[in-house]
């Protein structure tokens, strides 16, 4: 079993004991969450898909669109694309302003409710990081 592969398997494991309503993954590839799908879990996987950069000196290019676009044939996996915008502060508010966007997204379309619980992958640094937190009213 792949490093990744152990990360997917875990998050999904510790959303189905905790009674999550949806895991979070953020990926660029989209490979993360196409892996949290394969053990299909009973709660909905998002998907944020964050854009990277490309240049060959002459073009510059964001790639993401594509990924997200292939998320949407995966069952149980609802895909979006962060904005490629980010705010000139440090990585670690940046996280935190798309998880929030992540969140509100899953509000709206009625995936996640107040006081659920909600199991997000994320890759911090060099270190895969699965985190479980409780949202207030």
């Amino acid at each position: 079993m792949t490093h990744l592969e152990s990360i997917a398997s875990s998050a999904v494991r510790a959303a189905i004991k905790v009674k999550a309503s949806a895991i979070i993954c953020f990926t660029s590839s989209g490979r993360a969450a196409r892996l949290i799908a394969k053990y299909r879990p009973t709660m909905p996987v998002i998907s944020v898909v964050i854009p990277r950069l490309k240049t060959n000196q002459l073009r510059w290019t964001f790639t993401g669109a594509f990924e997200a676009r292939q998320s949407l044939i995966v069952r149980g996996l609802f895909p979006m694309l962060a904005d490629p915008r980010h705010p000139a502060e440090s990585k670690s508010s940046t996280n935190e302003s798309v998880l929030k966007v992540a969140l509100d997204h899953g509000k709206t379309s009625g995936i996640i409710k107040p006081h659920d619980r909600v199991v997000i992958c994320q890759k911090l640094g060099d270190a895969s990081v699965v985190k479980i937190i409780e949202l207030e009213d």
